[in-house]
């Protein structure tokens, strides 16, 4: 976005508005996110997310620095500070300091520069690198609270154990599935879904965790929607085609299938929705391609989800539809006015 100097010889219709300011109120948005992260995962949410703005801001300058370009006016536009932030929500709390290292450098360096910065990368990079990390490392990303787990979060202390990559009294404590691995794994596995969400775990719209995460994210949402920062076609688009297919199969074996409102306040749904997916640089320009794209990150999402092998899917449906957003916006341009239809 950019603003037209007052030296034009023409009327403009002037937008105060920068890359540094969208990016500041997306970090605004992500506030109630980073508070419901701390509420329910205790301090070693929001370590990883300092560590990961250090680490990001630190590999940011250092490729500007080879690229040869001047660090203060790329630094300061807030870009790696957002990357950093869905990056940390997206890693397990007590995830140990190397692995958002090499996730950030592969997010930054491979995914965003190595395309030619911001503006030009193809891909998301913070999906880029936390799918870089799952294919990567599958066990050390499952550093979540297994399903069993009946004692608190740890505190600061032992989660500043857990980020050095120390042995803990909890290691083991705090390496288990997902609620949506832990859904899909028992479902495979001939079980009524009654009696799996009869588990503690599972709240009153789904993962009992993740579901205030996802209702803080979609307070953020709503506020990006509201000042004009997002479009709605795409979080609305991916959020129906998402409740839609999944409430389809529910209705069709509700012993078999997770129901419609498990699937939006479980995992990175609402985050997905509204922040990533909405990237503008890797997304659609046009509105219906907008609607098309979220329309198939809502889909992929279920069919990732429920048949795949990963139980979250919304960073592979992004990247996968990332990837499409060129051919969509391409056969989605609206039609010139008083050509032909």
């Amino acid at each position: 976005m950019t603003t037209v100097s007052s030296g034009a010889s023409s009327p403009h219709l002037h937008q105060a508005t920068s890359v540094a300011l969208v990016m500041r109120r997306v970090l605004v948005a992500l506030v109630p996110t980073l508070i419901a992260m701390f509420y329910c995962y205790g301090p070693g949410a929001l370590m990883q997310w300092l560590w990961a703005i250090l680490v990001a801001h630190a590999v940011e300058a250092l490729m500007l620095r080879w690229r040869g370009l001047p660090l203060q006016p790329h630094l300061s536009d807030g870009s790696a500070a957002v990357t950093a932030t869905l990056f940390a929500l997206a890693m397990p709390p007590w995830a140990p300091w190397w692995l958002t290292v090499l996730g950030l450098v592969f997010a930054l360096a491979l995914v965003k520069h190595a395309y030619g910065g911001l503006g030009h990368n193809l891909f998301n990079p913070a999906m880029g690198g936390y799918v870089f990390l799952l294919l990567c490392f599958p066990v050390a990303m499952k550093a979540w609270a297994p399903i069993d787990a009946g004692h608190a979060a740890p505190g600061w202390i032992e989660s500043l154990v857990r980020l050095a990559g120390g042995a803990s009294s909890m290691a083991d404590g705090y390496s288990g599935a997902t609620v949506l691995e832990y859904t899909r794994t028992q479902l495979r596995a001939m079980k009524m879904l009654s009696e799996i969400t009869a588990q503690p775990v599972y709240g009153m719209l789904g993962d009992r965790n993740a579901q205030w995460v996802n209702v803080a994210a979609l307070l953020g949402g709503l506020w990006l929607l509201w000042t004009g920062v997002i479009r709605w076609q795409i979080p609305v688009a991916a959020l129906a085609a998402l409740f839609l297919t999944a409430a389809a199969f529910h209705l069709a074996d509700g012993d078999r299938y997770a129901s419609p409102l498990l699937h939006l306040f479980s995992g990175a749904t609402m985050p997905g929705a509204f922040f990533i997916a909405t990237d503008p640089i890797t997304a659609p320009g046009t509105p219906r391609g907008r609607l098309v794209f979220g329309a198939a990150v809502g889909l992929l999402i279920y069919l990732i989800r429920t048949f795949g092998n990963y139980p979250d899917g919304v960073a592979f449906a992004v990247l996968i539809m990332n990837g499409a957003a060129p051919l969509i916006e391409r056969h989605t341009q609206p039609r010139i006015l008083g050509a032909p239809a």
